[in-house]
Formats: C-alpha cells, structure tokens, sequence
C-alpha cells in the first residue's frame, strides 16, 4: 500500500494556526493540496472565530504571484487571516541589498588633519589618523596605525560596531549616538592595539586580543556575507 505524502500540514499553536508548505514538490501539487485542505477538510479547526495563519515556505522561493495564489486559497475561509509568510531563502534582489550591506574598504594612505575618510560600509585603513583627520562609516572601522584624531562607526545607529586600532590614542570616538572623549577610557593608555564598543550605551574599550568575545560575529559575518 503507497501512502501519498502530504503537501501541507496544518498545526495549531497559541497565536493561531502554521501551515507548513513542502519545498520538496511542484508549486502546482502545493496548491492542489493547499485547495484539498481548505475546502473538504479540516473543517473543525478552519471555523470559528478569527484565526492567524502563518505559512512556512522552507527553502521554497515564492514569487509575489504565487503567494497571492496561496493567499486567496486561504482567504476562502472567511476565519483566516494571513499574518506571515516566511522561508529560508531570499530572493536575488534582497541578496544584493545583504552583499551591499557588507560592503568592505581598504584604504591605504594617512588620515592628515582636516581630511574626512568616509564609506558605507566596514573602513580597513592601513595608515594613520592624525589629530584633526576624520574616519567615518556605517560599519566597523580598523585602523593598522595610529587613531589620533576622530573615529566614528556605525553612523547610521549601528551601535554593534566597533572601532579598532593598533594605536588607539584618539581625539574623540563615537559609535553610533555615543562619544566618549580623552581622559575617559584611554587616559593612561600608551597606544596599545585595542578597540571601542558599546555596551549598555556606554563606550568601552578592550584588548584586542578579546574582539572575539565581545563580537564574535563579525568575522562570521565578514566571511558568508550576511
């Protein structure tokens, strides 16, 4: 005897219902089952009052169209209301927007006094920067030389980044709304290679050597692109 694999399973949870979609056969077979299910059976959980439904799409990449399809097959029942739809994968545009996200500069020159570096991304500056220069990004800033001057991360909120150098004796540093100045974390400081960061809005700075730590995710971050 040859049982016929369901396409969709249905269960119930404390915020409503969670259809999970098989990723394994054609859309077309998704649907067919989808339909089964919504008009002859099920019956008992699919009235009543209103119900949230999220659909679980697995490694299965849904077009806008298909997931109205799935939608309006849903929406037969006037009891349920469509609240997510997740999977596992995303689509080309959203990849880019990730890549774009983890963009990386290597600069190699010197930060002198009134130069602003800036970039959309993570900042690996082999030079230094001097008193009155400027390092500015979204991201995380590393600097192989001396940070003398100014250093802002995370420009855009990020308050995660960090800011790291192999001489950190700088002016200011800000990471995201927060600034802290000299004679606060680095005051007896002889340059060390160290780095800032926030913790509980306020700035810290550490060793290198406890970066991994403190964000273990960045390299893993670095390395898949995410």
């Amino acid at each position: 005897m040859t049982t016929t694999r369901s396409k969709v399973t249905i269960k119930g949870t404390k915020d409503g219902l969670v259809f999970f979609m098989d990723d394994t056969c054609s859309f077309d077979e998704l649907i067919t089952d989808l339909r089964e299910k919504i008009e002859h059976s099920h019956q008992q959980i699919l009235t009543g009052p209103l119900i949230r439904v999220s659909l679980r799409m697995g490694k299965r990449y849904c077009t806008p169209e298909q997931q109205e399809q799935l939608t309006q097959i849903i929406r037969q029942k006037g009891n349920l209301v469509i609240h997510t739809i997740d999977a596992d994968v995303i689509s080309k545009e959203e990849a880019f927007a990730e890549r774009e996200k983890s963009k990386f500069m290597i600069e190699t020159r010197t930060i002198r006094s009134g130069q602003v570096l800036e970039f959309d991304g993570d900042i690996l500056l082999l030079g230094d920067v001097n008193p009155g220069g400027t390092v500015r990004s979204t991201g995380n800033i590393y600097v192989m030389g001396a940070l003398r001057g100014v250093a802002h991360a995370g420009a855009n909120g990020d308050d995660a980044t960090v800011i790291a150098s192999a001489s950190l004796e700088p002016t200011q540093l800000r990471i995201a709304e927060v600034i802290s100045r000299p004679g606060e974390e680095w005051a007896d400081k002889q340059g060390s290679a160290e780095f800032a960061y926030v913790e509980d809005g306020k700035m810290m700075v550490a060793k290198m050597n406890y970066l991994h730590r403190v964000r273990p995710d960045i390299g893993w971050k670095k390395a898949f692109g995410v």
